[in-house]
């Protein structure tokens, strides 16, 4: 398995560069998935707009969050592309309560726009494909819930052997998707809310994948122990029929 070192997403710990107890005031502090980058970013600006309170957004992988959060990760609001992430969080005293489902994820396969490997539910064209190909990309299995989702898929189809010796590992989702967009992979899998993004489906050409092919990517937010009243109000945004509109045209299934 190959794995190369590139910068994470923007934050981590030292992004959160704030006291340990929330201020009265200032931005929303939001930990999120990177499969959200596209539709939180509309989300928040929608929501200042409304408001005019702002949202800091901080996105990676959903397990590097969940150990962070345990390490005193400053933030008011997770959002979790793995549920269970968030029940732990609970369970540990960290959050108001067991949260609530946001979406339910999918993934895609992709491949540089120009690449003329076919694409079916199957995979077979991948199957088909695989001899050429240098490098595909996932995410992290061990804590990026769309790399497990997509280890899940290929083991489904039997195609998990034949392309472990030519994985890149992404640490999130988005580092992943970026791997093929620039050309470092020849296909990978990824949230299919990145790949119907603009900014990345003019680079590549994409599948949404049948959810049968891995366990279900329940998605779950809360708000954390110390969160402010300004959380709360975002919390609840987020759950209005406005808000779920905006995640389903991202490609995000709403219970």
């Amino acid at each position: 398995m190959l794995r190369r070192d590139f910068l994470r997403s923007a934050g981590g710990l030292g992004a959160w560069a704030q006291p340990s107890g929330p201020a009265a005031s200032g931005p929303i502090r939001v930990a999120a998935a990177s499969d959200l980058q596209f539709a939180m970013a509309e989300l928040a600006g929608q929501y200042r707009r409304e408001t005019g309170q702002a949202v800091q957004l901080n996105l990676g992988s959903s397990g590097g969050f969940a150990q962070q959060i345990r390490q005193g990760l400053p933030v008011e609001l997770f959002l979790s592309a793995d549920e269970n992430y968030v029940v732990q969080l609970a369970a540990a005293g960290l959050t108001q309560d067991q949260g609530v489902i946001y979406a339910l994820g999918r993934i895609a396969l992709v491949v540089p726009a120009n690449s003329t490997i076919r694409l079916d539910p199957a995979l077979a064209g991948l199957r088909e494909a695989l001899p050429g190909l240098l490098h595909f990309a996932i995410g992290n299995p061990e804590h990026a819930p769309y790399g497990r989702a997509a280890q899940q898929a290929l083991q489904r189809l039997g195609l998990w052997p034949l392309v472990q010796a030519k994985l890149v590992i992404g640490e999130n989702i988005a580092q992943a998707t970026q791997f093929v967009t620039s050309g470092a992979a020849q296909a990978g899998i990824t949230a299919a809310s990145l790949a119907k993004a603009p900014e990345v489906a003019r680079l590549i050409r994409s599948l949404t994948l049948p959810a049968q092919l891995h366990a279900p990517l329940r998605q779950r937010m809360v708000l954390l122990r110390f969160a402010r009243p300004a959380a709360e109000a975002f919390y609840r945004f987020l759950q209005a029929p406005a808000a779920r509109s905006v995640l389903q045209r991202h490609g995000f299934d709403i219970e």
